[in-house]
């Protein structure tokens, strides 16, 4: 079995990304504060065609050399925007998308029970390092995941948690079309 060259991978360039039809969802870093957890989102947004990514309260924005170390050059392809509120962000996205803090709460959903309405866009909020997705998000979500963790750690690195979130999501959805 050889390995394929990047040149046999048929991958779009940055235009023809910005052009091409989305995943029906964005994913929103509620004060995320490591700026390589924020290249990684990127990159996993551009990897399954996400539509935006919001980046609220202390979260760092591009331009900046640590962000573009992990983005790899996906802050040019996904769309993104700076919001201070995350509360005042989800009270507009609420209109128009299912939104769902990433998160451990009493009646939260394993991420493997959760069932998607693929005709429906949703939002995926990821939290602080520590603090996880402040309890006033969490408030203003028509609901919680929880990614099931079997080891003694309380929590997964959040750019990890986007990875499988945004797979699960696409896998049971299959929203993004072919180029």
């Amino acid at each position: 079995m050889r390995k394929l060259k990047n040149e046999e991978l048929d991958r779009l360039d940055v235009e023809a990304f910005k052009e091409a039809p989305k995943t029906p969802a964005v994913l929103v870093l509620d004060n995320v504060r490591s700026l390589h957890n924020v290249g990684s989102v990127f990159r996993t947004a551009d990897a399954f065609r996400i539509e935006k990514i919001y980046l609220c309260g202390i979260t760092a924005r591009p331009p900046h050399k640590e962000i573009r170390k992990t983005a790899l050059g996906a802050t040019e392809s996904v769309a993104w925007e700076y919001v201070e509120s995350t509360e005042d962000l989800l009270a507009s996205l609420r209109n128009n998308y299912q939104c769902y803090a990433v998160e451990q709460t009493e009646e939260s959903i394993a991420l493997d029970r959760f069932e998607p309405d693929p005709g429906k866009p949703y939002a995926f909020i990821l939290g602080h390092e520590v603090k996880g997705v402040s309890q006033a998000v969490v408030n203003r979500c028509h609901g919680v995941l929880e990614i099931p963790q079997l080891g003694t750690k309380h929590s997964l690195n959040i750019s990890v948690a986007a990875g499988i979130v945004v797979w699960d999501f696409w896998s049971k959805t299959k929203k993004i079309p072919a180029p």
